[in-house]
């Protein structure tokens, strides 16, 4: 057992007492035989400490469990349970999602045959409704992938990276000030100072019941997240040449989530914006015509596009 990596499991929570004990039962059932996790309650109305006791945890090296005094949000909470780590490779989980029992081996498999320089791994996810499979999503960006990630292509959210403990030397932790894209804000900085490899295989399980993720939170992305981006990275792109490919890609993805929450005039704004920034952006045309009609327009093409992907798996 000393001969194996030590990897540390970051899961903050917040109030979700069923969804966490799903989540640690998908931690406890891992085949790696090495783990310790750390359990941060962002100070939960009643504290979640009873539900990780009556988790059967036996099979983990270490079982932490930290209770903030007062609600300080994800990052913040995750920031402390990175703190609290002492493995060699770091991984997170979020409480509304859980891990196939492969997922951790098969990221540690991936980091000891990959080269010095990487120093994140990601693995694709399944999407559940209702307890059913109704899609998966595997990225296979590898290596250097700044420039990606800045036009706005993506790897994977929390649950499904580990990275070497060592990044934190170099790369600050994730910016509490993001309300919401604070995944993808910590990958472009992850990703100036180490190369990223991939597990082609959906091995966390994100359910889509409920609408009380974070980031479904439209006003805040809208108001804070998206100016705050911008003026983080905006500097980064224009020193790389991508300034326009940049303010394309995010006007894009705003324009894509105003359409999916209603706000459809948001939509149409920002969708425009993209396609005069980049008008060979086919998707947005695709987004845009969906917005121009509102309601009526988006939720046929909704359900199509659901369709589409539960036949033929797109």
């Amino acid at each position: 057992m000393t001969s194996v990596p030590l990897v540390s499991v970051v899961l903050p929570t917040y109030d979700r007492p069923d969804r966490l004990r799903r989540a640690l039962e998908s931690v406890a059932a891992q085949t790696y035989p090495s783990i310790e996790l750390v359990v941060v309650d962002d100070c939960s109305p009643t504290p979640l400490e009873p539900v990780v006791e009556g988790v059967d945890l036996r099979s983990l090296r270490h079982v932490v469990y930290l209770r903030n005094e007062e609600n300080r949000g994800g990052n913040a909470t995750r920031n402390r349970g990175i703190n609290a780590c002492t493995g060699e490779y770091v991984a997170f989980l979020d409480d509304d999602d859980e891990w196939k029992p492969s997922k951790l081996a098969r990221q540690v498999a991936t980091f000891e045959a990959s080269d010095d320089d990487v120093g994140l791994v990601y693995v694709g996810t399944e999407l559940r409704q209702n307890g059913r499979p109704v899609n998966t999503v595997v990225h296979t960006l590898r290596g250097w992938v700044t420039d990606a990630l800045l036009r706005g292509e993506s790897i994977s959210e929390y649950s499904g990276v580990m990275v070497r403990a060592d990044v934190f030397d170099t790369v600050a932790s994730p910016d509490e000030r993001f309300p919401s894209w604070s995944d993808r804000e910590w990958f472009v900085r992850l990703s100036l100072g180490c190369a990223f490899e991939a597990c082609e295989e959906p091995l966390v399980v994100r359910h889509l019941e409920g609408d009380d993720r974070v980031t479904k939170n439209y006003v805040t992305k809208r108001d804070v997240t998206y100016p705050l981006f911008m003026e983080t990275f905006r500097p980064l792109a224009a020193e790389r040449g991508m300034e326009r490919a940049f303010e394309a890609a995010m006007a894009g993805k705003m324009g894509r989530t105003a359409v999916q929450h209603g706000h459809y005039t948001d939509a149409r704004r920002f969708l425009l914006r993209s396609l005069r920034l980049d008008p060979t952006d086919l998707e947005a045309y695709l987004f845009l015509a969906t917005a121009l009609g509102g309601r009526y327009t988006y939720a046929p093409a909704r359900r199509g596009r659901q369709l589409l992907h539960r036949v033929v798996g797109l």
